[in-house]
């Protein structure tokens, strides 16, 4: 049916998962370092945080995945001679997917953790600092746990929109599923069949994950609608 393609797609669906679960990673750490700043009662901080939220959720992400990955290669190539190393370098297209998505998703899961931490009531922080916490035992210790079972869903979501975003690497010659699938329309001038077979796993990966997640979800509400009842 795919013309002995199946098992180089199959690679790139391999490497596709990889880049997703990598970039979800590094998106949660910025997201949790870009709430920390928005909420900061350091004006500045609260400003970067904003800017950074701002700006990144209103730039589409094409546009900042050649940005980042031109840009950021041409940036290095200059500074590089500058402290010693002539030689031209390349940019990684998996490292740069990775760091890319992580910052673009970064700024929208910080807006999904402001608004779970806003659902907290304000009294859980300040019984953590009337018991002699610090503000970051407060934030780690007391906030967070929290707030990942209120985050859960809008955490969810950004997840199956990262998945779906990371066939947008492929611009920049990740070698992922739809990269491949594209090389193998090309040669068979078969398009319709490997793209429905990428849009298939996509599907199995995305319809995995909403089973896993909705798992986790119910795992974290347990002793919620146990008190409720």
């Amino acid at each position: 049916m795919l013309k002995g393609y199946g098992a180089v797609i199959l690679d790139g669906a391999w490497l596709t998962l990889q880049l997703a679960l990598s970039s979800m990673a590094l998106a949660i750490v910025l997201g949790l370092l870009g709430v920390a700043l928005r909420l900061s009662p350091v004006r500045w901080l609260a400003w970067l945080g904003d800017v950074y939220a701002t700006v990144i959720r209103g730039i589409p992400d094409l546009v900042l995945i050649l940005l980042i990955f031109y840009g950021g290669q041409d940036i290095i190539n200059r500074v590089a001679p500058l402290v010693g190393y002539d030689d031209y370098i390349d940019l990684n297209p998996l490292l740069a997917g990775i760091f890319t998505l992580g910052f673009i998703f970064g700024a929208y899961l910080s807006e999904t953790f402001r608004g779970a931490f806003m659902a907290i009531p304000k009294g859980q922080a300040e019984a953590g600092m009337a018991y002699g916490m610090s503000s970051l035992q407060v934030f780690f210790r007391v906030l967070v746990p929290q707030m990942i079972r209120l985050a859960i869903p809008g955490v969810t979501n950004n997840w199956l929109v990262l998945t779906k975003a990371t066939a947008l690497i492929s611009v920049v010659g990740l070698q992922d599923m739809m990269f491949k699938a594209k090389q193998a329309a090309d040669a068979t001038r078969e398009p319709f069949t490997f793209f429905l077979a990428v849009a298939a796993m996509y599907l199995v990966i995305t319809s995995v994950s909403l089973l896993l997640l909705r798992a986790v979800e119910k795992r974290y509400s347990v002793g919620i609608k146990a008190a409720e009842l």
